[in-house]
């Protein structure tokens, strides 16, 4: 009974570094594929409605905010600032994409090039001039 305790706790053991860094890794995988989403959605209601939209990243908050400028010159918040992530996740810089109806992206703030990192691993998604985000 004994041996069969200590083989337990041995695999036990092994097992736990490996649950927890597919936990981590999750986690970011939810934080990129949440930054993803806003990115691309933002672009199809520029798309649909004809007229600007923009998606604000806040490295110091962690969220995003998607704002619109159905007319004027001062943009809009389309709802609240919807946060990355409940875990500590960090954003290298704040970013605001732009996106004009013809389908046309720009970063006013930052760069088209972010990252977001958690727990020691870093996912930068890259967003070119037409939208298409990729993830590496």
């Amino acid at each position: 009974l004994l041996l069969v305790m200590v083989i337990g706790s041995v695999l036990t053991a092994i097992a736990i570094p490996q649950v927890k860094t597919q936990m981590y890794n999750y986690r970011l995988n939810s934080a990129v594929a949440m930054a993803k989403w806003a990115i691309q959605s933002t672009r199809f209601q520029a798309l649909m409605k004809g007229y600007r939209y923009q998606v604000a990243f806040n490295a110091a908050n962690k969220n995003y905010q998607i704002q619109n400028l159905p007319s004027g010159t001062t943009y809009q918040n389309v709802g609240t600032a919807v946060p990355l992530s409940s875990w500590g996740m960090t954003v290298n810089q704040n970013t605001t994409i732009n996106f004009q109806p013809n389908g046309m992206v720009t970063a006013t703030v930052g760069s088209n090039v972010f990252t977001i990192t958690y727990q020691g691993v870093t996912k930068t998604i890259t967003v070119s001039n037409y939208g298409n985000v990729t993830v590496n």
